[in-house]
């Protein structure tokens, strides 16, 4: 072989010239000081010395890079992306007259910056772009928060603006958010982000996880409201396990309790139980959640007092060796349920294909009817067809 590489044959020859120099600087000054030994001491040899000389020059070159090197933190990592939620929709039947509905949007675009620092901190903002019925668009922040995961422990705790205990987890378990918000979002029982601070926690590789949030109770978009302020918890518990090992994967029970005041007074109460399994190839959920206003217009109700009652059923089907799935949907509402001809029944089903990791397509139909005339506080659209698509990147 031709030998070794020119850097680092140069780099070899300076370091040994200089500790050669050092060293028999540093045996000179040993053979002038020790050239007459004290009683009881055997004087050392010349090799010996020599070499002790060397090992010392070496070891005091080399600490101070080495101290050095241990004492820098490690560099942060910091991440950027999007994900985004299009559609074209096609109003199929619209009871209330307002028109066929034929339009391209962009239902929502989220930014994502998040940053992994030193000592188990972490840290993500995400600005929410949504369509405005004034402007094009208008963008405010979905999440801003810190969060902190000490060594070795099971729980995070976070501060600022953060998810909620409940959403977050329902959305990763339907995982078609890129359809619509969920039952309890979408009737504005419950809110996916909010102002406050919480503790997260998972065991056992997610068999028992769970979240606990003090927020202030009206949303991301609902401002910070006033002295009062909504506790909310989240367990969801593995009964039996699938191939799905994730938060959400498996058989599971999970429940959620929301106890909170409405910003000038007013109970805001909401119970939610769910049995659901998951595998990689298929999901089945039942939901049935419970809700307590005692404010006046409350979400959906007229009415003091109204107590009500949400049940929603889904799942999704992966056909085998295959980037197709197929998705159904049931929400039934009922916002007073001491009152008859209010309820509403929403009913989805569609086809979707996976056209990349990156990449989702889906086509449905979104269907909405009332067991009595609707009101100006419910939602006009009656049924839709929809195409649409979910990209991240």
């Amino acid at each position: 072989m031709s030998g070794a590489p020119a850097g680092v044959t140069e780099s070899l020859r300076k370091t040994h010239s200089t500790v050669t120099r050092r060293a028999l600087f540093l045996l000179r000054q040993s053979n002038v000081h020790n050239s007459f030994p004290k009683e009881g001491r055997t004087p050392m040899t010349f090799p010996i010395r020599r070499a002790l000389g060397v090992a010392v020059v070496a070891a005091a070159a080399g600490a101070g890079p080495l101290r050095a090197q241990q004492a820098a933190p490690p560099a942060p990592q910091v991440t950027a992306g999007a994900l985004v939620y299009g559609q074209y929709l096609y109003q199929l039947k619209d009871s209330l007259g307002a028109g066929h509905q034929n339009q391209f949007s962009i239902q929502r675009a989220y930014v994502n910056v998040v940053g992994k620092l030193a000592n188990g901190v972490y840290a993500r903002v995400t600005g929410d772009i949504t369509p405005s019925g004034t402007t094009n668009q208008v963008l405010r922040l979905k999440y801003a928060y810190a969060a902190w995961t000490p060594t070795g422990s099971d729980l995070t705790a976070k501060f600022g603006l953060l998810h909620t205990p409940w959403l977050d987890w329902e959305e990763a378990l339907w995982d078609y958010r890129m359809q619509g918000t969920m039952a309890l979002d979408r009737n504005k029982y419950m809110t996916a982000a909010d102002f406050g601070a919480g503790i997260d926690g998972k065991w056992n590789n997610d068999q028992v996880n769970g979240q606990l949030t003090v927020v202030n109770g009206e949303g991301y978009s609902g401002g910070t409201g006033d002295n009062r302020k909504d506790v909310q918890a989240r367990v969801s518990v593995r009964l039996l396990d699938t191939d799905d090992n994730s938060r959400v994967g498996g058989l599971r029970v999970t429940g959620y309790a929301g106890v909170g005041k409405y910003t000038g007074g007013g109970d805001r109460n909401r119970f939610v139980g769910l049995l659901s399994y998951r595998s990689k190839q298929f999901t089945l959920a039942g939901e049935f959640a419970s809700t307590k206003d005692t404010v006046s217009p409350a979400p959906l109700a007229s009415g003091t007092n109204p107590t009500g009652r949400v049940i929603s059923g889904f799942g999704v089907y992966h056909l085998p060796n295959s980037q197709v799935a197929v998705i159904a949907r049931v929400d039934v509402v009922d916002p007073n349920t001491s009152v008859s001809g209010d309820r509403q029944t929403r009913v989805i089903g569609g086809i979707s294909y996976q056209v990349s990791p990156n990449l989702r397509v889906l086509m449905d139909v979104d269907n909405l009817s009332y067991e009595g005339t609707p009101t100006p506080l419910q939602d006009a659209t009656r049924s839709q067809g929809l195409f649409q698509m979910q990209f991240t990147f």
